[in-house]
């Protein structure tokens, strides 16, 4: 390095060391009244005197935030310091709930709670990582054959669809942008997106789910490499073994999920027949096929409209974009179990988008099989007396 190089990195760093802002507060004056007046107490107190305006606020009853907050109070509680008091775990749940039920940004929440924009990201992340590790086992256990034979029949009972263990389907996840990732994660729709690929039963609850998958993937992809799908490969996932559909049938047919067109057809997985020239057989299928496969779009539409960060792109970093769509799965079924869910929830749902299909398909022609005794037996003794007027 020469003199002239020297003198012009030297001057560079005289510039930069001048223009630096010194911290101006060690706690702003604005945030220092938050103890003083006790801000947060007394709305968290008077809140809980109304059920109602408790559950519109949390978007979970008293009860039920109590328990969750019982839970999680381990995991997120932090002691006083000589410097300053820690936040209480009553006040960093509140505010990852309303962050999630509102979508609004970590500066608003600042304002309202008046605590730091770093502190709320903060508590955002912290809280999520707790939800993570104590929910997982409550709300997304290890199913065991038992369970998913109580699926089997929660479709069977609801949808009228026999062998039927998991509505699947892959939603795009809004977000901004991410720094240095190319095309990686915009998708055919035209806007930056991660793939939330989940199952649910007939309750409207998620029984697996992957979370991360690039925009630009289609379903069948992300599906197969998954997880969860990986798993079903090595039959890690204790699903029953195929057995008969009726007592008077012979021919045993496995228990698989049910998926829309972006999906390959497979022993695993059912999807409809291609919509040209159906008779009438593959017409009725089709529709029984859809009553299955709709309880993916309901819980899709609970899920984004309890908890309205997904009705706006997230800006945040992808590894927190993971964690909130996993913790918001998690307080959905957690939700789901002790409060079922509004009406409301289920009148608007903007994520109801179908992800493109692939151009390839090589389907397994015992996969084609199944669907064809399926298909004969939504015609034969499994024949519905409505079936015919919404073909």
């Amino acid at each position: 390095m020469d003199v002239e190089e020297v003198i012009a990195v030297y001057y560079i760093y005289d510039r930069y060391i001048k223009k630096k802002k010194k911290k101006k507060y060690w706690i702003h004056p604005f945030l220092q009244t938050k103890d003083e007046t006790r801000h947060f107490d007394i709305f968290f107190e008077n809140l809980k005197k109304y059920e109602d305006k408790f559950f519109g606020y949390m978007r979970m009853s008293l009860k039920s935030f109590e328990k969750l907050l019982r839970i999680l109070r381990t995991s997120i509680t932090k002691e006083d310091t000589r410097f300053r008091k820690s936040i209480k775990p009553e006040e960093k749940l509140t505010i990852v709930l309303r962050y999630f039920a509102t979508g609004c940004s970590f500066a608003e929440l600042h304002y309202v709670f008046r605590i730091g924009i770093s502190t709320v990201a903060e508590i955002v992340r912290e809280v999520c990582a707790a939800i993570w590790y104590c929910l997982k086992e409550i709300c997304l256990p290890e199913l065991t054959k038992e369970m998913w034979y109580q699926i089997a029949n929660g479709f069977f009972k609801r949808a009228n669809f026999p062998h039927c263990i998991g509505a699947c389907d892959g939603k795009h996840i809004r977000i901004i942008a991410p720094a240095n990732s190319g095309s990686m994660c915009y998708n055919y729709k035209g806007f930056f997106s991660l793939v939330l690929m989940a199952i649910c039963d007939s309750d409207y609850k998620f029984v697996l789910i992957d979370v991360g998958a690039y925009g630009r993937f289609g379903d069948s992809a992300i599906f197969q490499n998954s997880n969860f799908y990986k798993k079903i490969q090595e039959k890690r996932l204790n699903i029953p073994d195929p057995s008969p559909i009726s007592p008077d049938s012979t021919t045993c047919l496995p228990f698989d999920f049910v998926g829309d067109e972006a999906f390959a057809l497979s022993t695993t997985m059912m999807r409809p027949y291609a919509r040209n020239n159906l008779n009438v057989t593959k017409k009725t299928y089709n529709y029984r096929h859809c009553r299955a496969r709709r309880y993916i779009e309901c819980t899709f539409g609970i899920l984004a409209n309890k908890w309205r960060i997904f009705h706006r792109p997230i800006n945040v970093n992808i590894d927190l974009v993971n964690d909130i769509i996993k913790s918001a799965c998690f307080l959905h079924n957690f939700v789901r179990d002790r409060d079922g869910f509004s009406f409301e929830d289920t009148l608007n749902n903007p994520l109801a988008e179908t992800i493109a299909s692939d151009s390839v398909r090589r389907n397994d022609r015992t996969a084609l099989r199944y669907r064809e005794l399926f298909a004969e037996y939504f015609m034969t003794e499994g024949r519905l007396d409505w079936q015919d007027n919404y073909i």
